[in-house]
């Protein structure tokens, strides 16, 4: 651990910050699975909701620094492939 008062409280800050992070990627995880459940459902309505809710999630997070933009993108992309695939069955 830090002696100096500054160190310890970037070793705070930075613990709070990974929480944050850790949690915002989690809640992408969980809609991004929640998108393809609900097109494996054929549930239209509620899929162009959550995939809208998806985009947008991946898009903060890389306006927060949270995640990479290229990151994001591929994200993105591969959940619109596999939602089109499933939607095609």
């Amino acid at each position: 651990m830090a002696n100096i008062k500054s160190a310890k409280k970037r070793v705070l800050v930075a613990e709070r910050n990974h929480a944050k992070n850790v949690a915002f990627k989690t809640s992408i995880k969980t809609i991004l699975k929640k998108v393809v459940e609900l097109a494996k459902a054929k549930d239209e309505e509620n899929l162009k909701v959550a995939l809208s809710k998806a985009y947008q999630l991946c898009d903060k997070a890389v306006s927060k620094g949270i995640l990479h933009k290229n990151t994001a993108s591929r994200k993105k992309s591969r959940l619109t492939i596999a939602v089109n695939k499933l939607m095609a069955q």
